[in-house]
C-alpha cells in the first residue's frame, strides 16, 4: 500500500510538474534573454545602447567597458519627460533626438513626441511646439531635420531653431506627404518615404493622393487610452482609407524639394502605366542621381529609374523581371560604391538570391555569390577592403552562417556550420555580433572581428540552458521525405517523454506554411510542442512549397495560387507519417495560426479524409 501512494504522489507532482512546464512555456520563461541593442557609432570603437529608458550609454565594443553616459534624464535640469523609447544621432554625433509619448496609427507607423539633445551643452529642446511628429530623420551635415505631422512634411534649422512647413497640401483621406498609406505601410514594412540628397540640400518624398479609395469601417470596443481589456460603454467606429484586392490604390508621386529655392519639383515618371507601387527612393552617392524603385501592380516587374532632380528626367536603368514574383525587399540590400560608379544588389535571376555587382547605368559587372543556394542577408560592403558580408543557407536551408568574399572572390566562413547565425557590423566592419542558437541550445552573443576571431561573449543564456536542461524533455529531431511528386519537404519532429517504438501515437502537426516563412529552423524556440511532448503526443512541423530558403522555384511557385501546393504538401506530410510504425494514421490533427491558419482549413478541406482534428487561429477565410 505504502508504495501504490509513493508511486501515486510521484505521478501527481509529474503532472503537476508538466502543467506549470505549459504555463513556463506561454509566460516566455525558456525565451532567450536578449541586451539591449547596440548601436554603432561612428569611430566603429564604441556602441550605444539604452539603459532603464531613461539613460543612453556609451561602451567600448572590445572590453565592453562603461565609458560615458551620454544622456540622462536625471542630468537635465527640469527635465520635460520621464522616459525614453528610444533615440537617433546627428550624423557628426552631437546631437540626440530622443523621443517619448509613442501612439502608434497602424502596425508600424507613430507619433510621437520627440526632442533634440545638444550633447556638450546638455540642453535638450522639443523638436517642434506645434503637435506630435512622425519620422524625423537629420540631413547628412546634421543641420536640418525633417519630419511629418498631420500628413505633412516640416523641416527644423537646427542653426535657427526654426520650424518651416514644406508641404501644406496634407489632408487626411485624401494627401499624405512623406508617411504611408496603410497598404505601404503593411505590405512594403516602410514607415518614412522621403530622404536627403547626401549635399543636405535636396528633400525627396513621396505624395499619395487616396482620394479616390473607397473608406472602410470597423467597430472599436475599447479606448487607445485604455490599457486593460474593459469595453466602453459605447463602442465607436475607425474609419480610414482601405484598398481590397482589385480596388483602387494611392495615386503616388516623386517629389524633391529645394531649400534654397524654396521649390518642389515633381519627377517625370513613365506614362504607359498608372498603377504602380513605388516602394522604395534612394539617394545615390551624388546629389544628381536620385534611384526610384517602381514596381508594377502585379508585382512582377522591378524597374530601377534615375531622376535627375534639376531636369526631373528619369531614365530607366534596371529591369528585373519574373515569372512569379519580385521580392521588393531586395530593393533594402542595394548599396552603391563611395565612387558611385558601382552599386551591389541581391537578384534571383539564375534561381536563386544573390548578390551581383552592378555599374551605375545597370548593367552587370559580376556576379559574387553562385550556387544552388540562397543568400538569406546581405550585411553590407566593407568598401575599405574591398569586402562584402552576407548571411547564406549554403550549408543546409535549415541552418544560416555569416561569410565574407573579397574582391578576388575568395570565400570566407566566418561561422561554424552549425545552427542559425545572424550579424550585426559595426560602422567600420571591425567588429560584428554574432548572435547564435540551435534547435537544442538558447541564443549566444558574441562579439568577433571580421576574421571570424571571438573578442569576447556578451550574452551565454548558461542559466536558461541550465534550466530547461534539468527538464529533461525530448530533443526534436530534424527529418526529410519525398512527397509523391518527387519533391524533398524538411521537418521537425518532437516524439513523447518515455517515446517506444512498439507504441503508436497521435500527432499534431504545427505548421505556418506562408511565402518565404520557415519554420523548420535549426534555432531555439520553445514553444507548446514540448508541454504537448509530455502528455503523449508526437508534434511534428514541415514546411512545405512556398517557404524560404530552398531557391525561387520551390518558393515562388505557390504565386497566384495561394493554398492549393501548400495544403497538399500538408496532407502529403500527413500520408508519409501515417505510414510510420509508431503513428496512429487515424489520430493526425493539424493546427496553425494566421496563414497557417487559412492552410489548417484548406487542408481540412481537400477532400482527404485525412486529419481527425484542426485548430484555425485567426485564418484569412476571405481571399
Amino acid at each position: 500500500m505504502k508504495r501504490f501512494t509513493f508511486i501515486f504522489v510521484l505521478t501527481l507532482l509529474a503532472q503537476f510538474s508538466f502543467a506549470h512546464l505549459l504555463y513556463d512555456i506561454t509566460d516566455g520563461k525558456f525565451k532567450s534573454t536578449r541586451s539591449e541593442k547596440a548601436i554603432s557609432m561612428v569611430d566603429g570603437e564604441h556602441f550605444t545602447t539604452k539603459v532603464n529608458d531613461n539613460s543612453i550609454v556609451k561602451y567600448n565594443y572590445k572590453t565592453g567597458n562603461t565609458v560615458d553616459t551620454l544622456f540622462s534624464i536625471y542630468q537635465i535640469k527640469n527635465c520635460p519627460i520621464k522616459n525614453i523609447s528610444g533615440y537617433v544621432f546627428s550624423p557628426n554625433e552631437l546631437k540626440i533626438l530622443v523621443y517619448t509619448n509613442i501612439n502608434f496609427r497602424y502596425r508600424r507607423t507613430f507619433t510621437a513626441d520627440y526632442y533634440v539633445y545638444d550633447i556638450k551643452r546638455k540642453e535638450l529642446q522639443p523638436l517642434s511646439e506645434n503637435g506630435a511628429q512622425e519620422v524625423p530623420l537629420f540631413s547628412p551635415d546634421s543641420r536640418y531635420i525633417a519630419f511629418a505631422r498631420n500628413n505633412n512634411l516640416y523641416m527644423k534649422k537646427l542653426d535657427f531653431n526654426t520650424e518651416i512647413a514644406i508641404t501644406k497640401d496634407g489632408e487626411t483621406g485624401k494627401i499624405i506627404n512623406g508617411t504611408p498609406d496603410w497598404v505601404y505601410e503593411e505590405e512594403f514594412q516602410a514607415t518614412r518615404h522621403f530622404a536627403w540628397s547626401p549635399d543636405s540640400k535636396l528633400l525627396a518624398f513621396l505624395k499619395f493622393n487616396e482620394t479616390e479609395i473607397p473608406e472602410f469601417s470597423f467597430q472599436l470596443f475599447k479606448n487607445e487610452s485604455q490599457i486593460d481589456e474593459t469595453l466602453n460603454l459605447y463602442p465607436s467606429f475607425l474609419k480610414f482609407k482601405y484598398p481590397k484586392a482589385g480596388e483602387n490604390n494611392a495615386k503616388v508621386s516623386v517629389c524633391v524639394y529645394d531649400d534654397f529655392n524654396k521649390t518642389t519639383k515633381f519627377m517625370q515618371l513613365p506614362e504607359n502605366d498608372q498603377d504602380f507601387y513605388i516602394p522604395r527612393i534612394r539617394w545615390t552617392n551624388t546629389a544628381d542621381q536620385l534611384a526610384i524603385f517602381k514596381l508594377n501592380r502585379n508585382q512582377n516587374r522591378l524597374d530601377m529609374l534615375m531622376a535627375n532632380p534639376k531636369s526631373t528626367l528619369t531614365k530607366l536603368v534596371l529591369r528585373q523581371e519574373d515569372k512569379y514574383y519580385i521580392d521588393y525587399q531586395n530593393i533594402d540590400y542595394i548599396q552603391f560604391t563611395p565612387d558611385n560608379q558601382f552599386f551591389f544588389g541581391v537578384s534571383e535571376q539564375d534561381g536563386f538570391r544573390h548578390i551581383y555587382q552592378y555599374r551605375i547605368n545597370g548593367s552587370v559587372y559580376k556576379q559574387i555569390t553562385k550556387g544552388t543556394w540562397d543568400i538569406t542577408d546581405f550585411y553590407g560592403y566593407d568598401h575599405t577592403k574591398q569586402i562584402l558580408y552576407y548571411q547564406s543557407a549554403e550549408v543546409s536551408p535549415m541552418q544560416r552562417d555569416i561569410y565574407a568574399i573579397d574582391a578576388k572572390a575568395k570565400k570566407t566562413r566566418l561561422t561554424n556550420g552549425k545552427g542559425t547565425h545572424d550579424a550585426s557590423f559595426n560602422s567600420t566592419y571591425s567588429y560584428y555580433l554574432d548572435v547564435f542558437s540551435s534547435i537544442d541550445a538558447p541564443e549566444k552573443i558574441i562579439l568577433y572581428n571580421p576574421k571570424g576571431v571571438q573578442i569576447r561573449v556578451i550574452e551565454s543564456n548558461s542559466k536558461l540552458q541550465k534550466d530547461f536542461d534539468a527538464l529533461q524533455l525530448p530533443k526534436k529531431e530534424f527529418f526529410s521525405f519525398n512527397t509523391s511528386d518527387n519533391i524533398k519537404l524538411n521537418g521537425w519532429i518532437l516524439k513523447p517523454k518515455d517515446f517506444s517504438g512498439d507504441k503508436k501515437y497521435p500527432v499534431l502537426q504545427v505548421q505556418y506554411g506562408g511565402p518565404d516563412s520557415q519554420e523548420a529552423l535549426d534555432k531555439w524556440d520553445i514553444g507548446w510542442e514540448y508541454y504537448l511532448s509530455t502528455q503523449g503526443y508526437i508534434v511534428v512541423c514541415v514546411d512545405g512549397r512556398g517557404t524560404g530558403a530552398r531557391g525561387a522555384e520551390f518558393r515562388k511557385c505557390t504565386y497566384k495560387q495561394l493554398g492549393i501546393l501548400e495544403a497538399k504538401d500538408q496532407i502529403e506530410t500527413a500520408k508519409y507519417l501515417g505510414k510510420q510504425s509508431y503513428i496512429d494514421k487515424d489520430r493526425i490533427g493539424i493546427w496553425g495560426w494566421s496563414f497557417g491558419g487559412s492552410l489548417t482549413l484548406w487542408s481540412m478541406s481537400s477532400g482527404e479524409n485525412i486529419f481527425k482534428a484542426g485548430i484555425a487561429v485567426a485564418p484569412v477565410t476571405d481571399w
